[in-house]
């Protein structure tokens, strides 16, 4: 795909208005990758904790050095090169930090996999990207051993396994999760490295010279119709979210961030991870979330910055220690994902002086895209388009710009948008458009842009549910289903729900030499064992038939409208 940043844009009056103070038109992305960053940050403060994990501080300077092993283990003995793709399957941890930065540090492409991900959608990431190497923490290594088929050419060839525990200070801390405390238990076969190992070998990567237009980070999102399809980043799309991110939201060295938010999601990998190195700043790491310890390690490290969904907020701001603990220090909670619940949103007003900066963004614009001006914020809004980026809504069917206030389409042109859909030439050219010598691409989401030029989510044109930030395609799950052989037909729709912002319901069609002799909850468990944690439904229930339209389709915008205010069986 061409370059979507366009030339310098005129701002409008109505943009210029509510633009925050100091903040250019147009952002300048640096000409460097991001490992250039942590090797900055590694001369300039090289005592600073760069990640506090689990009690236990790691300097840059000791940061710098084990990326620099790893990528000499990976260049010297598992012969990685440039170019090649990498998985990485983990939750948020230090060795996670440490093989993304050297995989990128030898010009090679990092896929992010979800560690909820089963066997068959490893093995779709890994058959679709291409994939010979991956990283994968101890607890998730039962879901890729069958991707290492040695009868097989174009399987796993090499994969690096880590043990959380190897970076915990205190393994008798009772805020330790049981996953983290496990000590290694690994049975390694053929292929198989453990991670401690190969940063013990001490090792030194020959110099690979990277670009920042270099491709460097495939991201999956899922498919509107099928399998997921994979995002093309480069170091300068990574870097034209962050830096913008930055200077917009007054972030520097001395920021703190808490990172929690999954590092394998977009949300999590910049803002919790390439954000604060970016920056120089430190980075307080949750290997997965709790809501009391939270708070604990706000106050204690002096968190001044958050970046989570809404669903995270609620549940930290309601337990009963919140107002116990000291909370001064957190200066900036943004986020995005799903619309901040108004009630919420006063909750944090009223009671801690915080006011929540929603943004706008997704797996293809790296992250950040839209968000609000921070003196200048409006509640269950997507914000302006911020800087060199072009935003326009209009008409689905015949692309015409509409005017302000009309409900149409998103379309986005920006440095941060990805470089296209990889090996997916249909999928490029059903989403992106050429307009006023920019390159749009179509986010499917529906909104409108009101008189002070802020722009409000208002449906999706395509079928998509959102849980907690996940985005989870009808038709993918649908699919699934139909393997089990006594689904004759289903239909996925969307719930709305006060914590997740909505939740997967599935309707289901059984064959009638079926009936009765599968419960609810069995299919709901086979979902389960089938398809990512966050795709299978939580709600299921069993009907006669599904309405369909003259031309045979069934029609699940009624579907969803009827089921809204029913439940089933909940698991």
């Amino acid at each position: 795909m061409k370059d979507s940043s366009g030339d310098n844009q005129v701002m409008s009056p109505i943009k210029r208005k509510f633009w925050p103070k100091g903040v250019p038109a147009n952002g300048s992305v640096p000409q460097v990758t991001l490992p250039h960053y942590l090797e900055t940050a590694a001369l300039r403060y090289p005592d600073k904790a760069a990640i506090i994990y689990c009690g236990r501080h790691i300097s840059y300077r000791e940061l710098r050095q084990h990326v620099h092993a790893m990528a000499g283990f990976l260049q010297q003995k598992m012969q990685l090169a440039r170019g090649d793709r990498v998985l990485l399957m983990s939750q948020n941890c230090p060795q996670f930090v440490i093989a993304f930065y050297a995989v990128l540090q030898l010009g090679a492409v990092v896929v992010p996999v979800n560690a909820m991900c089963t066997t068959s959608e490893i093995q779709h990431y890994m058959d679709d990207s291409g994939a010979r190497f991956a990283f994968v923490a101890q607890e998730l290594l039962k879901q890729v051993v069958p991707c290492m088929q040695s009868n097989r050419e174009d399987g796993l060839r090499h994969v690096m396994v880590h043990s959380y525990h190897d970076f915990v200070e205190d393994l008798a801390d009772p805020d330790l999760p049981d996953f983290v405390r496990q000590h290694s238990d690994l049975a390694l076969s053929d292929g198989m490295v453990a991670f401690s190992e190969a940063l013990q070998a001490g090792l030194s990567a020959g110099a690979v010279q990277t670009y920042p237009d270099d491709f460097c980070v495939l991201p999956y999102t899922s498919g509107t119709t099928g399998k997921p399809k994979g995002c093309i980043h480069t170091h300068a799309t990574l870097l034209a979210s962050l830096v913008n991110s930055a200077i917009w939201r007054n972030l520097h060295a001395e920021s703190v961030m808490l990172s929690v938010a999954p590092m394998f999601h977009m949300l999590g990998m910049q803002n919790g991870m390439n954000m604060p190195i970016m920056l120089g700043g430190t980075v307080v790491m949750m290997p997965r979330w709790n809501a009391d310890l939270a708070l604990k390690l706000m106050e204690k490290h002096r968190v001044s910055v958050w970046t989570a969904p809404p669903a995270m907020v609620l549940d930290c701001f309601s337990q009963p220690s919140a107002d116990q603990r000291d909370l001064s220090s957190l200066a900036l909670l943004s986020g995005g994902g799903a619309a901040m619940p108004e009630a919420i949103a006063a909750m944090l007003k009223t009671r801690f002086g915080i006011v929540y900066n929603e943004g706008y963004g997704m797996t293809e614009t790296a992250s950040f895209l839209h968000c609000n001006p921070l003196e200048h914020s409006k509640r269950q809004c997507l914000g302006i388009p911020t800087q060199g980026v072009d935003s326009r809504i209009v008409d689905p069917g015949t692309l015409q710009e509409l005017s302000q206030g009309e409900v149409g389409e998103l379309i986005t042109s920006g440095p941060q948008v990805m470089k296209g859909y990889w090996q997916n030439e249909q999928a490029n050219q059903e989403s992106f458009l050429e307009r006023d010598g920019r390159v749009f691409f179509r986010t499917g989401d529906l909104a409108r842009i009101d008189e002070e030029g802020y722009f409000f989510m208002c449906d999706r044109l395509k079928r998509m549910i959102n849980v907690s930030g996940y985005k989870v395609w009808p038709s993918e799950v649908e699919n699934t289903f139909y393997d089990h052989p006594a689904v004759h037909e289903v239909c996925i729709v969307g719930i709305q729900d006060s914590v997740k912002g909505e939740v997967v319901k599935a309707l289901v069609v059984l064959k009638p030499e079926y009936k009765g002799q599968l419960s609810e909850r069995d299919l709901i468990a086979w979902a389960r064992e089938n398809m990512a944690v966050y795709k299978a439904p939580r709600l299921l229930e069993f009907v006669e038939k599904l309405p369909k339209s003259n031309t045979g389709k069934i029609m699940w915008r009624k579907l969803q409208a009827d089921q809204n205010n029913i439940t089933g069986e909940k698991v």
